[in-house]
């Protein structure tokens, strides 16, 4: 999708990806999950918190796959 993109995450050391993964994904998770939470019926805070939940779940795939 973004050649140029991928390129510079693959040249990067574990450990950098895995913080660019956490400072990408946790804002957006969080914001997705506070916004979302009132039409399901929960806290705008609680759903934040479900949100950091379910964006940890592409980065604890991602040092899955890195463990094979």
């Amino acid at each position: 999708m973004f050649p140029g993109l991928s390129r510079w995450f693959d040249v990067k050391p574990f450990q950098q990806q895995i913080l660019v993964l956490a400072v990408v994904l946790d804002p957006i998770g969080f914001l997705a999950g506070y916004l979302l939470a009132p039409s399901v019926g929960v806290e705008p805070l609680m759903g934040g918190v479900y949100g950091l939940v379910a964006a940890s779940l592409p980065m604890s795939l991602f040092v899955m796959r890195r463990a094979q």
